[in-house]
């Protein structure tokens, strides 16, 4: 009987979790900033910039220059946007890009900021349906004259401001 019971489990298990999961969509999440000490990253002065416009790419792996998916997204009061994606994208690079910042002081994309890779499979061990990309990233035209007194926090006096 506890055969019984162990074989069952090792094989009506995972079925059961690909039938719970398969026909559910994916929630990418993720922030859009202004980097007002234009360093390359968040800081305590960091804005983030509601209004702003993200796209979701995705590819093919073989064949970079074929989009299979693409899904626009806006930011709230907070900056953070919210982008259902309806399909598994297992197969596909995806990647959150820069569109359009809300801010024409800060509309300048920071490189190495400007995407973000995404997983959008359920073939990689997370349960949740919840994703989230890292935080992208617009440099302001002219730093904020609190930046050094910012950057003391980091020990980092040598940036570009």
């Amino acid at each position: 009987m506890a055969r019984l019971l162990v074989l069952l489990a090792v094989c009506l298990l995972p079925a059961l979790a690909s039938a719970l999961f398969s026909g559910k969509y994916f929630l990418l999440r993720g922030k859009v900033y202004c980097d007002t000490c234009r360093v390359g990253y968040e800081t305590t002065a960091t804005k983030y910039l509601p209004g702003s416009h993200v796209d979701l790419i995705c590819r093919k792996r073989d064949q970079p220059e074929a989009i299979t998916y693409k899904v626009s997204g806006v930011t709230d009061s907070t900056g953070e946007y919210k982008i259902p994606v309806g399909r598994d994208c297992g197969d596909d690079i995806c990647d959150v890009v820069l569109v359009k910042s809300s801010d024409p002081e800060c509309a300048t994309p920071n490189s190495g900021r400007d995407r973000a890779r995404v997983a959008l499979t359920w073939n990689n061990g997370m349960v949740s349906s919840t994703r989230f990309a890292n935080n992208l990233g617009f440099l302001l035209n002219v730093p904020l004259a609190s930046c050094p007194q910012v950057l003391q926090q980091y020990q980092d006096t040598e940036g570009s401001y």
